[in-house]
């Protein structure tokens, strides 16, 4: 099974926010260490720069955020380890509809597809809470947009996030746990971050296993045959 783990937890305790001068210091420094690994970015294909601007617009719109530093913080995090641009808006496509925009035209572009109608939620969003229709259909594009974007770069995305193990760097589920922590916030819900990781887990395990195990047979498939074969 698909661990989530080899990186540094960032959870702040509760009341904490991400709001206090040492939380701003932390995020500002880190971002500050992004701007080498943004460069490289925005050196990759033309189509990519509308993205690679809109993640460094979404650190900054964060980091001025004294509730949101700790976003601009691990989204520092994933653009320092190369993961594409498009990844990284699609998880914080559920709190922020620029990303969501700038999501559906790179699949509409990069794939020929309009963005998935998803009519139902995974399994694993099925008991979130009662949302209403509305939040569970966003919740239900959300997980089909990021699984859209996995298929489109799944060799690149993959290459960036795995670690030791075939494990996912634990950068994303912090992420996508804080996502729908701030998503569930803005439909009146409550949840401590704690509560909300096993879901994120299970969201993050439902979308990446399936590539993983391709990813790995790939792998497999590419490496050279060992000494005296062949």
């Amino acid at each position: 099974m698909m661990d989530l783990g080899g990186s540094e937890s960032f959870v702040p305790s509760e009341g904490e926010g991400g709001g206090s001068e040492a939380a701003r210091e932390q995020a500002q420094q880190r971002f500050a260490g992004t701007a080498a690994a943004l460069q490289q970015i925005r050196r990759e294909e033309k189509k990519a720069k509308r993205q690679d601007d809109s993640v460094a617009q979404a650190i900054l719109q964060f980091l001025t955020d004294n509730q949101r530093t700790h976003l601009a913080t691990l989204i520092s995090r994933l653009v320092g380890l190369n993961c594409p641009s498009v990844f990284i808006l699609s998880v914080v496509s559920l709190i922020n509809p620029q990303c969501a925009a700038i999501v559906a035209e790179y699949l509409k572009e990069a794939m020929g597809v309009e963005e998935n109608d998803a009519e139902t939620l995974p399994a694993t969003l099925a008991h979130a809470g009662e949302l209403g229709e509305h939040a569970n259909r966003e919740l239900a594009l959300w997980t089909a947009r990021m699984d859209l974007v996995l298929q489109s770069d799944r060799q690149t995305i993959l290459r960036a996030l795995v670690v030791a193990d075939n494990n996912i760097d634990g950068t994303v589920l912090q992420l996508t746990t804080f996502v729908l922590q701030e998503f569930l916030q803005t439909h009146k819900k409550q949840a401590a971050f704690e509560k909300l990781q096993p879901l994120a887990i299970g969201i993050l395990h439902s979308l990446f296993e399936p590539h993983l195990r391709e990813y790995e047979q790939l792998n497999e498939e590419s490496s050279p045959p060992p000494a005296g074969e062949g």
